[in-house]
Order: C-alpha cells, then structure tokens, then sequence
C-alpha cells in the first residue's frame, strides 16, 4: 500500500486532486440550478392520518434536493379543504372509507408547497372516515 501511494505522489500532484476536487464541487452545483423531473412519494398528513401518495414533481436541482433530505417532513392538509367521496364498506361491519379527488389533492399540495410544481399524482389511498368514528 505504501508504494501504491509514493508512486500517486511521484505521478499526480495534491494540488491537482485539491483542484479535481473544487471543480467537481462547482460543476455539482451548477448542475443543480436546472430543472428536472422525478418521481417521489409526497408524505401527507390529512386529517391526522398519514399517508404517502406516489408523485412526478417537477422544480429547480437545488429544490428538489431540499425536500428530499428533509425526511419525515409531512405536509398538513385538513380534510375540509380536499373533495372526497364516502367509499362504502366492502363487507357487513367493515368501515367506511374515504376516497380523496385527485385534483383537489395536488391543488392543496401546490398551496403548501409552492417552488416545485406537481405534475401528477398516482394513486391515491383510501382514508378512514372521521366522521364515522366520530358517530360510534
């Protein structure tokens, strides 16, 4: 191992591996001021369940980079603000699900989050009722 570095050190300068270094830094950096396209599971909290909703976002290198270290990090949507249609129960004594309109969900998501762009969503899971648990 030794002579593997002398010999690095005879041939290649510490200053040229300091400035490799710098100039790829830089690149890296520039390279995250375009705009790209991804896919990310957005973490949702509606109405004090959590949900994770298969996305394609669309923003700035350095924005999208932001949110996804940012781990666990929910965005607070009130059920009141989204449209949703009552999903019966499947069988006898089962619960009654919620099914949340896709549009109002990225509109809500688009409030909050307003330097990446949503450009669709997946699917979107069935909530529990509250108003159901609410009547027990």
């Amino acid at each position: 191992m030794k002579r593997f570095f002398a010999w690095l050190r005879r041939y290649v300068s510490p200053v040229f591996i300091a400035l490799f270094v710098a100039a790829f830094i830089l690149w890296y950096i520039i390279k995250l001021d375009y705009n790209y396209t991804t896919d990310y599971n957005v973490k949702l909290n509606i109405g004090g369940e959590k949900i994770e909703v298969p996305s394609v976002i669309e923003g700035k290198g350095t924005n999208l980079f932001s949110y996804k270290i940012q781990i666990g990090n929910r965005i607070r949507i009130p059920l009141d603000e989204l449209v949703t249609t009552v999903v019966p129960a499947a069988e006898e004594g089962g619960e009654e699900m919620l099914s949340i309109d896709p549009k109002s969900l990225k509109d809500a998501i688009s409030v909050r989050v307003s330097d990446i762009k949503i450009v669709s969503l997946g699917d979107v899971p069935l909530i529990h009722n509250p108003q159901k648990e609410e009547k027990r």
